[in-house]
């Protein structure tokens, strides 16, 4: 085999590999993709009730019926479930002291929070999930119980930092020297690939201020600066969003440990074609 044919054919093979990595990864946002789906139609179609409540009923039609196709387990939507409780203890803290507000009325509200927001952290655990089954992740180098306190200290750094000095700083260079020896493997058709953990957390991060620009542009919740005229999300809510994902991992890194898979490289691969 010559050079140039050579070339082409690895060309070819890792442009396949690349198609199927985008092709899991579509699948495992399925329950977000969902969730903007509701947020867009409901954004356009006139509705006889209020569009918080028409939301939260979609988003809770959207668990069961991913549960009862199989699209998760019982399992993965009870860790859902925590991620929307976590999720809603957040908002409920942030929308009383102003950082965000849900603007339309609703009947399903509490505290100014409709309870649909908490389907959107979930959405984040789905995706996890999701993930993790179909690209048969494991971890190693990964220092559980230092991780999941420096997540619980994230997560509280968030109500503290109004009334105390901000340490997500410190916080992320904790996270950073904890997980330099951190991988996630991963596989992708034939192949068995791996990558930091912390970048992994900061490529979630990244693709979650995207959706979020998208969520506010559909009116799922408002910045004080998107009162009057929608703007792009602050770039800092970017590293905000990295932050935050070590809590969702944490949370489902607990489940998949019990499961005997969260530890090891596994250099051959298991998952095939048909099992997607």
């Amino acid at each position: 085999m010559t050079t140039a044919v050579w070339v082409r054919a690895d060309l070819r093979r890792r442009a396949a590999m690349l198609l199927r990595f985008g092709w899991i990864e579509a699948q495992s946002c399925g329950f977000a993709v969902a969730v903007l789906a509701c947020l867009a139609l409901t954004s356009v179609v006139p509705l006889p009730v209020p569009r918080y409540d028409v939301l939260l009923a979609c988003m809770v039609a959207l668990t069961i019926g991913m549960w009862l196709l199989g699209w998760e387990t019982g399992r993965e939507v009870a860790v859902i479930a925590g991620f929307h409780l976590v999720g809603l203890g957040l908002e409920l803290f942030k929308v009383r002291i102003g950082s965000w507000s849900y603007p339309e009325d609703a009947l399903t509200k509490v505290g100014g929070v409709p309870l649909y927001a908490g389907f959107m952290y979930a959405a984040v655990g789905s995706y996890i999930c999701q993930a993790w089954r179909r690209f048969d992740l494991r971890v190693t180098g990964y220092r559980a119980l230092t991780v999941t306190g420096l997540a619980v200290a994230v997560y509280a750094n968030f109500f503290a930092h109004h009334f105390l000095p901000d340490a997500r700083w410190v916080l992320a260079a904790l996270l950073l020297i904890t997980l330099r020896r951190t991988w996630v493997f991963f596989t992708v058709g034939d192949a068995r690939l791996r990558m930091p953990l912390a970048l992994a957390f900061v490529l979630i991060g990244f693709f979650l201020w995207v959706a979020e620009n998208a969520a506010t542009f559909l009116g799922a919740w408002t910045y004080p600066d998107q009162q009057h005229v929608w703007t792009f999300v602050h770039a800092s809510k970017f590293g905000s969003w990295s932050l935050l994902v070590t809590l969702s991992f944490v949370l489902v890194a607990t489940v998949k440990a019990t499961e005997g898979r969260l530890y090891g490289d596994l250099p051959r691969p298991t998952v095939t074609p048909e099992s997607d």
